[in-house]
């Protein structure tokens, strides 16, 4: 989002401040999807794009004022100095992304898995996240797209852990096989493609893993409920829904408008994206 930051005082942007060339393009992309006559669906376009620039500004500006390490949450500490690859920036750095999962992730880190599973890991801030709080543990950090791999990489390094963090690329069916070998933990955010990857009867080793897994239901509705039918006879299973942490948020931040302040704990979301923790029963 280009190196544009909040103004630090009163809300007023200084009339020094240049104009970055991600506003100019923004602007534009504003201009154009609103030229016509008056439509709700064009307006939502526009208010998402304008929210997502306004994410953008107060990432950069939380990185100017409190540094690339992650403030609070599970993963406080945790250097972030990477772009995340998809969704907001500034959640994480603030450590309320997905806030919901934070009992969950205190349960798995106290439970003696020796494999962490992650596919779709984008960046890598579970997977990194993960192996920093589980030492005993090898980390498979999977992503089909190039770019999150490299990210994921470079942010195993920077935090230590390249040694423990095996990045590659697609998962299939038969790599599930190695959950039968050790205890493993299968963590999973792939868009909707879960209803074909999370297949038991597929893949059997799926069986003898625990497995947290983001469920698309924006994409396909009822997408939860199927894959939690899947699992119930041999898991226990709890579905998460969505909510808020503000409690991160670093003092200074009182000095910003509402909406910057709910903008930064904004994950990106167009509509619900339950979580399912399933445990072997």
């Amino acid at each position: 989002m280009g190196q544009d930051i909040l103004p630090l005082f009163c809300g007023v942007r200084p009339l020094a401040l240049p104009v970055s060339p991600q506003t100019r393009v923004v602007t534009e992309a504003v201009k154009q999807l609103l030229d016509g006559p008056p439509d709700p669906v064009r307006l939502e376009q526009a208010l998402r794009m304008l929210a997502k620039w306004r994410s953008g500004l107060v990432a950069n500006t939380l990185v100017k004022r409190s540094g690339s390490v992650v403030l609070s949450g599970p993963f406080k500490g945790m250097v972030y100095d990477s772009g995340a690859a998809e969704g907001s920036r500034a959640a994480r750095l603030i450590g309320a992304y997905e806030a919901s999962l934070a009992p969950i992730i205190e349960t798995i880190v106290a439970k003696p898995y020796r494999l962490l599973i992650d596919i779709g890991c984008a960046e890598g801030y579970y997977a990194v996240g993960l192996a920093r709080r589980m030492p005993q543990a090898s980390v498979w950090a999977r992503d089909v797209d190039a770019r999150a791999q490299a990210l994921c990489r470079r942010l195993a390094e920077a935090n230590g852990v390249a040694e423990r963090v095996q990045v590659g690329g697609l998962v299939t069916h038969a790599d599930f096989d190695i959950c039968t070998k050790q205890q493993t933990l299968v963590l999973c955010d792939i868009e909707g493609a879960e209803d074909h990857l999370l297949d038991p009867t597929a893949a059997k080793g799926l069986l003898a893993a625990d497995i947290l897994v983001e469920t698309h239901d924006a994409f396909q509705r009822g997408l939860s409920d199927k894959i939690a039918a899947r699992f119930a006879p041999t898991h226990l299973v709890q579905k998460i829904g969505r909510r808020l942490q503000d409690e991160g948020l670093p003092d200074w931040m009182e000095g910003l408008s509402d909406m910057d302040r709910l903008l930064a704990l904004w994950e990106w979301r167009a509509g619900p994206t339950p979580w399912l923790w399933m445990v072997r029963r």
